[in-house]
């Protein structure tokens, strides 16, 4: 099955991981995971209220990594196989600009 995640910053800069040789982290492990990238990049939830659903976690880390950490082939590895992990799902599309997730 085909697995990928892209995260689109700007109009022309986007960022792509293949996962077809990869596992997604487990469910536990990468809500972990972007539980500790969230708090490490001082990410704020972007709800009023607080809540903070994984979708937007997602989002938010894509925003705060910014083009350094998603340049990095190691971070953005850990981080698409997290996000695809968390959200349950082979194919993940994290817009920035348009503050969307979809699958």
């Amino acid at each position: 099955m085909h697995s990928e995640v892209s995260v689109t910053l700007t109009a022309h800069q986007e960022f792509r991981c293949d996962l077809a040789h990869e596992a997604p982290m487990a469910s536990e492990a990468a809500r972990l995971w972007l539980d500790a990238e969230f708090t490490r990049l001082d990410c704020e939830p972007l709800r009023a209220s607080g809540k903070v659903l994984l979708a937007d976690k997602v989002l938010t880390v894509a925003q705060a990594a910014g083009p350094a950490l998603l340049a990095d082939p190691a971070w953005f590895r850990d981080f698409a196989r997290a996000a695809s992990g968390a959200l349950v799902r082979p194919i993940v599309r994290v817009d920035v600009p348009a503050m969307a997730v979809s699958y």
